[in-house]
């Protein structure tokens, strides 16, 4: 596969756009190929003004990172259309794989324990290196890690991440707060409360993709809600917890106890969980003499989200942990101006490139 140095733009006569591999809500992916060494990349292009600022944000992220975690940032185009619209297009690395959600699909729905310990300690480098460069990814799932023939892991589909300044924000400001997006499922409770970003975010994320892995299904099972709003308050404001998957060693569930902590506090963090024997020992996820934390196995009644570009305010820290009333208003709002139908499985986002 050619290899791509980062570069400001590639002018459309030095490349060759090909078919659509993915689609979303702000735009469509294509494959394109580099008419000068004949590698393939992915082309990403929006002429919405809202695909135009999720589009935009993802260029701000990637084309000042550089990891081999991370999906490789290639260049940028902007233009303008006849009626003078602007449209941007984002060049990516091409991930012959696919997604992990890909993966999953071509072996059967779900994936097996030991390789599941291989692509986590992938994701955590990847989580590690955002998190030391003050950025939440804001919507880890499966459909958005990609994975390459060699088996590499890299984390894709930034355009929900945030940069933290000074790698902490605590009461989110009002603008902060309407932007966040990600993937309900998916979502860590207090980010559906409102309450503060930070990296435990990713971590709880991190445990529901686990899930997803072990048993192909979204990590608050399967049944398709009828009651969005009543689906995000379990999530946020319950004490139940996503299915963990009765099939995992002992060192699995430990694993995942670790990360889906409610209270955010006692997450662990990446580098701890980079230590723990689930990721660390490799083959032996199986050791009897483990000891682990109790595992909650509680299902959600009902559950299937996507994206919500949260247009709430954003409560106090002052407040108590539950949502506030004005919280639980506009959510419920925004949910009946869509005729409370919401998939909550999606982030309407971008589709990862599929082969």
């Amino acid at each position: 596969m050619a290899e791509f140095s980062k570069c400001s733009c590639l002018k459309p006569t030095k490349w060759l756009k090909g078919k659509v591999i993915g689609s979303g809500s702000f735009g469509s992916v294509h494959l394109a190929m580099d008419k000068a060494t004949g590698g393939f990349f992915v082309l990403k292009s929006t002429d919405s003004e809202a695909g135009f600022k999720c589009l935009a944000n993802e260029v701000e992220i990637l084309e000042n990172l550089d990891s081999p975690h991370i999906i490789k940032f290639i260049g940028k185009d902007l233009s303008f259309e006849a009626n003078g619209k602007r449209k941007l297009s984002l060049f990516l690395e091409f991930m012959t794989g696919g997604s992990l959600a890909d993966v999953a699909e071509k072996f059967g729905g779900s994936l097996d324990e030991e390789v599941i310990c291989l692509y986590t300690k992938g994701i955590l480098k990847g989580l590690k290196y955002l998190h030391e460069n003050g950025i939440v990814h804001c919507d880890v799932k499966c459909k958005n890690i990609l994975l390459g023939t060699s088996g590499e892991i890299k984390l894709a589909d930034l355009g929900c991440a945030k940069r933290i300044k000074d790698h902490k924000v605590k009461g989110i400001t009002k603008s902060l707060s309407k932007s966040i997006g990600g993937t309900p499922l998916w979502m860590a409770p207090e980010i559906l409360r409102n309450e503060e970003l930070d990296f435990a975010a990713d971590i709880w994320s991190l445990g529901c993709t686990i899930i997803e892995m072990a048993t192909g299904k979204t990590p608050w099972g399967g049944d398709i809600c009828t009651n969005p709003l009543a689906a995000v308050l379990k999530i946020a404001c319950s004490n139940e917890m996503p299915h963990f998957p009765s099939h995992f060693s002992h060192v699995g569930l430990d694993f995942l106890a670790k990360c889906l902590e409610r209270d955010s506090k006692q997450r662990w963090k990446v580098e701890q969980l980079l230590d723990h024997p689930f990721v660390s020992k490799g083959n032996s996820v199986k050791n009897k003499n483990f000891k682990v934390a109790s595992t909650p196995a509680s299902v959600l009644d009902g559950g299937i989200f996507s994206e919500m570009d949260f247009l709430d305010d954003q409560s106090s820290g002052d407040e108590d942990e539950s949502m506030s009333e004005n919280a639980l208003r506009d959510r419920e709002f925004w949910i009946s101006t869509r005729g409370g139908k919401m998939d909550l499985e999606s982030s309407e986002s971008w589709i990862n490139v599929r082969n």
